[in-house]
């Protein structure tokens, strides 16, 4: 089966597919600089929070790497200003500064062990393609947890995109779809367009059709009519953030799937890597929404289609925890209460994670 390949770490630098140009063209750029990497996270080359994670990583990585610093004390100046330039590019997705931190600890681990540059440069390297393999890993698991809960037979629905390009796995909530097409459930996968950027339509169709699983584009004005059919068993997404209590922010547009969801007794799931979870706050209305360019709504593609008058684009929402049946992670499935169930399974992540 297709999966995408939304980044990679070369010998050249950090290869991106770029996202913005799907489905029409498929063209990479190559990145030599950390700044570069940067501007491609904040213009959304790449997107997606793991795969964000994952940039970010390689980011910190290429920095370094071509860090003209004559020492280790240059260098732990640089350094701070390389993770603070990555770290302005996307305030919302959690996983850019869990990438983030997991980089200052090793740096710190490094630099209190050794004086020698190459090798801390080697092993920043090293550290950024364990990230990116440890994500195909999650990916994975959260697949197999995620497809048990998934119709025998029947319409699944998404939002946004949570593939294969949104993670540099196989996907989260495609991921959980994936794995249950596999198994042989037959799963005809309904895709809201996710308007204003489209991710439904140009990345998500996109997937589904490269990797030959059904699915049928629909705009998001249609959701209430097909969840009132009665024939879509289970709705599953990803998720950018999740606060403590299970309150989960993810593409715009989510918060209205779940209500709708619910007053159609259609379990609404999430699915997403431990690194999501943040901890530190204890519900949805601390999660900050990113404002985009309202020129992503009164456009497309750069066509106008709307008069020059104003318009508003937070590029995300939050859905409530009491609309949600299950988060699918790496570890297992969290019910609720959340509060519990997600702490379990933090246990192990960073303190400024895990709050």
């Amino acid at each position: 089966m297709y999966v995408a390949q939304p980044i990679a770490w070369t010998d050249q630098g950090v290869v991106m597919l770029d996202q913005r140009r799907l489905p029409a063209d498929e063209i990479n750029y190559t990145y030599t600089d950390y700044r570069e990497v940067a501007k491609a996270i904040r213009d959304m080359v790449v997107r997606g929070a793991p795969a964000i994670g994952v940039a970010a990583a390689m980011g910190v990585a290429l920095g370094v790497q071509k860090s003209r610093a004559r020492n280790v004390e240059e260098l732990k100046t640089e350094f701070a200003a390389i993770c603070e330039t990555l770290a302005k590019t996307r305030p919302t997705a959690v996983d850019l500064f869990w990438a983030l931190e997991r980089m200052k600890a090793r740096f710190a681990e490094l630099t209190r062990a050794t004086r020698e540059m190459e090798q801390i440069r080697r092993a920043l390297v090293e550290e950024a393609k364990l990230v990116h393999a440890e994500k195909k890993d999650t990916d994975d698991a959260i697949g197999r947890y995620g497809a048990e809960y998934m119709p025998k037979e029947g319409q699944v629905m998404t939002q946004c995109n949570a593939g294969a390009l949104a993670t540099a796995g196989i996907g989260t909530a495609l991921g959980v779809i994936r794995v249950a097409y596999e198994q042989g459930r037959k799963i005809h996968v309904l895709v809201p367009e996710t308007r204003p950027y489209l991710q439904g339509a140009r990345l998500t169709a996109w997937e589904l059709h490269r990797g030959g699983i059904p699915l049928t584009l629909i705009t998001d004005n249609m959701v209430g009519h097909f969840l009132k059919s009665g024939k879509v068993g289970a709705i599953v997404t990803g998720a950018d953030r999740i606060a403590a209590n299970g309150d989960t922010a993810n593409k715009i547009g989510t918060y209205q799937i779940a209500v709708l969801a619910k007053e159609n007794n259609v379990p609404f799931y999430i699915a997403a890597p431990i690194s999501t979870l943040d901890l530190s706050i204890a519900s949805g209305e601390q999660i900050p929404i990113e404002e985009r360019s309202a020129a992503e709504v009164t456009h497309i593609q750069g066509v106008r289609i709307a008069p020059d008058v104003p318009a508003a684009h937070p590029a995300f929402d939050v859905t409530p925890n009491r609309y949600i049946a299950a988060i699918f992670t790496e570890r297992g499935v969290a019910k609720a209460p959340y509060t519990e169930s997600l702490r379990k399974f933090a246990e192990e992540i960073p303190a400024k994670v895990a709050g």
